[in-house]
């Protein structure tokens, strides 16, 4: 069938219904039987048509249309409002099935981990590095590195001034060793410096304290909880996964993440990630500029970025964004390969954020019916 016909019947068809695009439902199972899971009929989120969640389906067409022109290499998008996907896209050959890199968006979930070690009691804010790792310790520390805690490394405030080259870490036979002969001029808490190896070192902490990899210790804790499966993490000759970024998800994936923490750590009526932690983990603990309004200058929390409008976001090199709005009871999820990540994130609130209102709206069949037509033909640019 020519594309020209089969647009125009699927134009037909979803004006005549007006129904929400529903998607393939995912079906999820896990060999995790001491998960502390829920699995309804469907690990996917529900979905809904936008106008029923109170986004304009117009908005979010006129953003695809404005990031498929405009951003280097857009690869998927999922905006999610009230629970509900109301709109979820691909650029070919991406597709809801592929798991994407995550980038640097790896260190919101090594975060999460690091809470859930410190709610089970293997682990405190204010353990000190060099006595987690003794044997790791140079031989004659200086100060500053004898006061480096675990906080210090979860809001970017290690005391560094130069971060690690990260493909060096990468290599490295002793990743907290040589993490630890690093220069710390700067007293731990006081300077902030956006420091990967250090969210490397915190996924060592995890391994360290719990006898697990991060990805063993998420698995039953938060992937599986949340119908994921085992996603694919790299780790270093030591066998530690690379704690601020090598992680892959599916698009989804990141979509559910986001709405835990929306959520406050609750998923379908139990606690997966303790409410005292999320709030922690997601209000400003250190500051990083003062240009009020900069998407990287509202202060950073817990391995998550602080931004406008009370929202913060995990995000990662080349534009992978999950966006948490709670103003808007709203998750944007964006991955993509773009050298433009600024263009990218005031896309989202130049474009798309005003699509949303209130309360619910008059559906809207036909432009609805064009919006569908638009993400069937998508292509990532080369």
């Amino acid at each position: 069938m020519r594309l020209g016909v089969r647009l125009l019947l699927l134009t037909c068809v979803a004006a005549a219904t007006g129904q929400a695009f529903l998607g393939q439902a995912a079906t999820i199972q896990s060999n995790l039987p001491e998960a502390r899971a829920f699995f309804g009929p469907s690990a996917s989120l529900p979905r809904s048509t936008p106008e029923a969640q109170g986004v304009h389906s117009a908005g979010i067409l006129k953003f695809i249309e404005a990031a498929d022109k405009t951003v280097d290499s857009i690869h998927s998008l999922m905006v999610v409002r009230h629970g509900k996907v109301i709109a979820d896209a691909w650029w070919a050959p991406e597709a809801a099935e592929k798991p994407h890199i995550l980038w640097s968006l790896t260190k919101s979930f090594t975060g999460t981990a690091v809470g859930l070690a410190i709610d089970e009691g293997k682990l405190s804010l204010d353990d000190r590095l060099v006595d987690i790792f003794p044997n790791d310790v140079p031989e004659d520390p200086s100060e500053h590195l004898e006061a480096m805690r675990v906080i210090d490394l979860l809001r970017m405030t290690a005391g560094h001034q130069e971060e690690m080259d990260m493909y060096e870490l990468a290599q490295a036979p002793d990743l907290v060793k040589s993490f630890m002969s690093h220069p710390v001029p700067h007293k731990p808490g006081t300077h902030f410096r956006y420091n990967t190896p250090g969210s490397c070192v915190l996924a060592a902490i995890v391994q360290e304290v719990s006898g697990e990899t991060v990805l063993d210790y998420l698995m039953p804790r938060l992937f599986a909880p949340l119908g994921i499966e085992r996603p694919g993490w790299d780790s270093n000759s030591e066998g530690i996964n690379f704690g601020g970024f090598g992680l892959y998800l599916k698009t989804e994936d990141l979509a559910k993440f986001g709405q835990l923490y929306l959520q406050r750590g609750m998923w379908h009526g139990e606690q997966i990630v303790p409410a005292s932690w999320v709030d922690m983990a997601t209000r400003k603990q250190t500051s990083n500029g003062s240009d009020p309004k900069s998407h990287w200058e509202q202060g950073y929390g817990f391995q998550f970025w602080m931004d406008l409008d009370g929202s913060y976001r995990g995000d990662g090199m080349y534009g992978q964004f999950c966006i948490i709005l709670p103003k808007l009871d709203a998750v944007v999820v964006i991955t993509s390969k773009t050298k433009d990540m600024r263009s990218e994130i005031e896309l989202v609130w130049g474009e798309l954020l005003p699509a949303f209102a209130d309360g619910a709206l008059e559906e809207a069949p036909f432009v609805l019916a064009k919006l569908r037509a638009k993400t069937s033909m998508l292509e990532a640019k080369k």
